[in-house]
């Protein structure tokens, strides 16, 4: 908790100052500058490497990323969903994975980071498959089916607000997004933490929940992923 205070709050605002830019940006320059253009992994390398080695950022990072990457492929899906772009990290990393047609529909509150993740998004070369919705995700949810044409979700990421997910959760479930094998994945679930969605999802007969032990990205504090599995 000291180190992230150290980083998120103190160092981050004094470089912002400084610098006259964000870490967000920064993160952008250093793609730019050092990644290979259409190179998917390039990108979530040099972003890695960043994040890392100067200035940490809440991606959901290398180590976690192989739990993403593991789930994605068991899923396979033809439409997914993730709420929470921030800088387009996990966007890039899911997108690489899809199969030909298939397509990721990204949701992010932030404008600054929607913007920025639009342009990782362009440089990697996923840009096709993923469409960026920028709002609220409780006013993006219900909109989906009719607005952007989707029957039913195969995977959706909860890497957004800690205390969206259970809610959201809900919201998916009353919309009718889940179908029968429908597959969630959440971040953070142990750092910081989102124990109510942990509660709600392990003691409902509708989800079948598997943990996945790890670490909060770029960090040694223990975190965890929690797929739960939407039996209908």
């Amino acid at each position: 908790t000291a180190a992230l205070i150290w980083n998120e709050i103190i160092r981050e605002k004094i470089t912002n100052f400084i610098m006259n830019q964000s870490k967000e940006q920064r993160i952008l320059n250093f793609v730019l500058q050092n990644a290979v253009r259409g190179d998917p992994c390039s990108v979530l390398d040099t972003i890695d490497k960043y994040c890392s080695q100067k200035e940490w950022a809440m991606n959901v990072g290398n180590e976690k990323g192989l739990i993403l990457d593991k789930t994605v492929e068991e899923a396979n899906p033809s439409v997914a969903l993730e709420l929470g772009t921030y800088c387009g990290y996990s966007s890039v990393r899911i997108a690489r994975l899809l199969k030909a047609g298939a397509r990721l529909l990204t949701v992010e509150f932030n404008p600054e980071f929607a913007a920025i993740a639009k342009q990782i998004l362009e440089f990697a070369g996923v840009q096709d498959k993923v469409k960026l919705l920028e709002g609220p995700s409780e006013e993006i949810i219900p909109q989906l089916k009719k607005k952007y044409e989707v029957d039913t979700l195969d995977f959706v990421f909860l890497d957004h607000w800690k205390d969206k997910y259970t809610p959201d959760t809900i919201l998916l479930q009353e919309c009718n997004l889940l179908r029968k094998g429908s597959v969630l994945l959440a971040d953070n679930v142990i750092f910081p933490g989102a124990p109510e969605f942990l509660n709600y999802v392990r003691n409902n007969p509708c989800f079948q929940c598997t943990n996945y032990p790890s670490h909060l990205e770029y960090m040694k504090a223990e975190d965890a992923m929690e797929k739960a599995v939407f039996l209908g």
